[in-house]
């Protein structure tokens, strides 16, 4: 059985359905998972628990040959380093002491991006961790510290695998991330004004491909960068528009315009209770180096991301109830 943490997210459902497909046999833990919607009609084993009781994890890890461990608290806002802190680290903590105590054959991790160093603009992000007081946001410190106690539990003898996506994009989007709340209602304003930067975005069943590749095919102690395409904001609302019939691009605002917005911004989200999309994080994080090099997943995974147009358009047509290829 391969058992996946957090199989409800965006990449763990996606994840599960792909293993499901190649006719393995998958659980999943979750605080709830026979209720989410994401999986609750899916032929998969419940485990209902936290990743942070071990006892639980020991339990569980028993009855598993691999584990794909993606669960952890994702944040673009601040006041959430606790929770951040707790889940993402001390959660991972006891995943792989849990994986060894237990025997599983391989664990296989879902860090992230904003993990790796950032070199700067025109030099290539690769697989080389960052320092924790370099990265950007407290979610990227969790990030870099889980990641760091993965590769720490592979000293200790336990065959672990780490991937790094960058911005996940993509259809199966139930929780609706940022960007997927971004597609979904890109219909329902104007996109007139844009502002400078852009992303490197990968669809979320390519990440999913690279993630079973690595967990069958990738070497004990390595990590592999699972990139997209670079796409800047204007080119994102050019689509936008172009697939929804909405004003396209044509007044870019300032950045220290921008900067003054922010905090404004964030009090409207939180007054009426929306998800954030502009954030001093995400404004930071859409002009910071976004150049990736995929080449080591490539070649030892046959790793492979699909045009992110294409994963737009996927995405708007899952959105308006439209079938869509999970391949």
């Amino acid at each position: 059985m391969i058992v996946v943490t957090g199989g409800s997210g965006h990449i763990g459902n996606v994840l599960v359905r792909h293993l499901l497909d190649m006719g393995l046999e998958v659980g999943v833990i979750d605080r709830d998972p026979s209720s989410d919607p994401a999986i609750s009609n899916l032929p998969i084993k419940f485990f209902q628990g936290d990743i942070r009781d071990k006892k639980f994890l020991l339990s569980t890890f028993k009855q598993a040959d691999f584990v794909c461990h993606l669960a952890g608290v994702i944040s673009i806002v601040s006041k959430k380093r606790k929770l951040l802190q707790d889940v993402n680290v001390e959660g991972t903590r006891m995943v792989t002491e849990a994986c060894l105590e237990s025997g599983v054959k391989r664990l296989l991790y879902t860090s992230s991006i904003h993990a790796l160093h950032e070199p700067k603009k025109g030099i290539p992000i690769i697989e080389k961790l960052a320092k924790v007081e370099n990265v950007l946001g407290d979610y990227a410190k969790t990030k870099v510290q889980a990641t760091k106690i993965v590769f720490e539990a592979v000293k200790k003898g336990l065959d672990a695998i780490v991937v790094y996506p960058s911005g996940v994009i993509g259809p199966y989007d139930f929780k609706n991330s940022e960007m997927g709340t971004l597609i979904r209602e890109a219909s329902n304003y104007s996109k007139y004004f844009y502002v400078d930067g852009g992303y490197n975005f990968v669809d979320v069943r390519d990440v999913s491909k690279g993630i079973i590749s690595a967990l069958f095919n990738g070497k004990k102690g390595e990590d592999y960068l699972l990139g997209g395409n670079d796409i800047s904001i204007k080119q994102l609302f050019t689509t936008l528009s172009s697939l929804t019939d909405a004003v396209g691009p044509r007044v870019k605002i300032p950045r220290n315009i921008v900067k003054l917005v922010v905090p404004l911004a964030e009090v409207f989200y939180k007054i009426f209770n929306k998800k954030p999309l502009l954030t001093k994080y995400s404004v930071d994080v859409l002009n910071s180096n976004y150049q990736i090099d995929s080449r080591k997943a490539e070649k030892d995974l046959g790793y492979q991301a699909r045009d992110i147009i294409i994963t737009i358009e996927d995405t708007l047509k899952w959105y308006r109830g439209e079938k869509v290829s999970i391949e």
